[in-house]
């Protein structure tokens, strides 16, 4: 099983990063399987710790896709690094192995801290469809334009029965990323 979180790491002189990725457990490990090339990568290479974030702000996911970084930090507790101050509840993970691959390599953490912020209240089914979204638009050099025209066709369906503004918020910054991308000769 895949969640869908955000990813907070930092680089040696401090600079925090956040990233959408999708995390897996295996083993009582969280695993992060970022593509190449990626900057949660290359900071959890160097300084062997991460934040992993579970949140319900679907902004955030879709604000990290299109270029909107600035969301508040806290620092973290037990590792280099920090976690998203609107978050329901955070992990602070340190690197035990690695899995290379040339495409997608495997980081295999251990939560070393644990702390719940705020009760998870559930997703509606607008939520669900920026998540969708914003998955489909960190694609869009890999997937054919009918795919991704089709899927957001329906997926718009679930955010106009159930979206508030954050939803729409978020929803018009990916469709402002997927004209921009068409606009660049991507489709």
């Amino acid at each position: 099983m895949i969640q869908e979180t955000l990813i907070t790491t930092v680089n040696t002189k401090g600079v925090p990063h956040i990233a959408p990725m999708g995390v897996s457990v295996q083993d009582q490990q969280i695993v992060i399987l970022p593509f190449k090339p990626a900057l949660t990568l290359d900071n959890l290479l160097e300084t062997k710790s991460a934040v992993v974030n579970y949140c319900d702000d679907v902004r955030i996911f879709a604000g990290c896709l299109t270029g909107r970084r600035d969301w508040p930090l806290l620092p973290a507790e037990r590792v280099k690094g920090s976690y998203l101050a609107d978050t329901l509840a955070h992990a602070e993970l340190t690197l035990e192995r690695i899995e290379d691959d040339a495409v997608r390599p495997k980081l295999f953490c251990k939560a070393i801290h644990t702390v719940n912020h705020k009760p998870f209240q559930g997703f509606n089914r607008a939520q669900y469809s920026v998540l969708e979204a914003a998955i489909l638009i960190s694609r869009l050099g890999r997937l054919q334009w009918e795919k991704i025209e089709t899927e957001l066709n329906y997926l718009r369906i679930g955010l106009e029965k159930t979206g508030g503004d954050r939803e729409w918020q978020a929803w018009g910054w990916l469709m402002e990323a997927v004209e921009q991308h068409r606009q660049r000769g991507g489709f």
